[in-house]
């Protein structure tokens, strides 16, 4: 039987996974975490963590007997800008926390297996942005993508040398409408519906051409889990998978959304953020997460936008540098 911690389970991708491994493994088999005093999701069994706490994970991991750790907790790219020290220890000291805990439960015989979510941001402007491949040029121009590059460089080491069970995908952009955008420079995505829905021009902070590979939450989701649940034996990648869904300009989307809204406009601001999307790759091969183990995406940006639509809250409340120029 599987005991899974999620840490960053208020945030968007944590949300949706405590739900999702519920489902599949039993309410009270996952137990989701966050530095904040409750769960903002109704999780059936939560503590609260600081990552950076290494005693409390510890702790924590020996209460549940925890074979599975989701290490979500993160400043992403446009806020850790605004705060590069703060991203820089949270991003890796967190993760060598959840590396060292997997490394002591692992040699007292307790084995913990790991997931660590990647980025796009680990690429950067010399990276092929066309199919950009697994194995890559990588030098990021954010602490964000430096932090996710560094990240995988000790993956792969505490694989190597202390046989940590270790797993990741290199998240591109995720979409979703049962959580806030958490500051990333792929979240005008989000933002741009919640301005549909309320009969809003939406101001954007890229330019119109600006094309970076997406991904749906279902399907992100479902690549997340189903890696984790694929056999160690499967794996040839320690560091951290390019995962595929769609790619798009942020001038296809809203013209999918006026398809469906007509009225529909869009304007543009481009701000800091055009800077980092600019030295982001515009499209990722996944051939190896496709051989290694099964994945496909299955969500086009038609659907994506069909669903979006119906389901955003208009109510939800966006960070106010989503929704006009910063």
């Amino acid at each position: 039987m599987e005991r899974i911690l999620v840490i960053g389970a208020n945030g968007q991708i944590g949300s949706e996974l405590v739900d999702a491994l519920a489902l599949q493994h039993g309410a009270d088999n996952v137990i989701a975490a966050d530095i904040s005093p409750a769960s903002l999701y109704g999780a059936a069994l939560y503590e609260v963590i600081d990552v950076l706490n290494a005693e409390r994970l510890a702790a924590v991991a020996e209460q549940y007997q925890i074979t599975q750790v989701y290490q979500l907790a993160a400043l992403l790219s446009a806020t850790g800008e605004q705060a590069p020290l703060k991203a820089w220890t949270l991003n890796m000291d967190g993760l060598i926390n959840i590396l060292e805990l997997a490394r002591l439960r692992g040699a007292a015989g307790k084995p913990l297996k790991v997931f660590w979510p990647s980025s796009i941001a680990a690429f950067g402007p010399n990276t092929p942005a066309q199919n950009t491949p697994q194995f890559s040029v990588m030098d990021p121009s954010t602490i964000y993508g430096i932090s996710k590059l560094a990240g995988e460089r000790l993956c792969e080491y505490y694989f190597q040398k202390y046989g940590v069970d270790v797993r990741s995908i290199r998240y591109p952009g995720i979409i979703s409408y049962k959580s806030p955008p958490g500051g990333g420079t792929t979240d005008y995505a989000i933002a741009i519906f919640h301005s549909a829905l309320r009969g809003e021009s939406y101001p954007c902070f890229l330019e119109a051409e600006t094309t970076l590979p997406m991904i749906y939450m279902p399907d992100a989701i479902r690549a997340t889990i189903s890696l984790m649940d694929a056999p160690a034996g499967k794996l040839s990648i320690r560091s951290s998978y390019n995962v595929a869904g769609l790619s798009f300009n942020p001038r296809e989307l809203a013209l999918v959304i006026e398809q469906n809204l007509p009225g529909f406009a869009i304007h543009y601001a481009p701000d800091s953020r055009q800077a980092i999307a600019a030295s982001w790759p515009q499209s990722l091969d996944d051939t190896v997460a496709r051989n290694d183990w099964g994945w496909q995406p299955q969500i086009d940006l038609q659907q994506l936008v069909a669903d979006m639509l119906k389901n955003v809250r208009i109510g939800q409340p966006v960070p106010a540098n989503l929704t006009k120029a910063a």
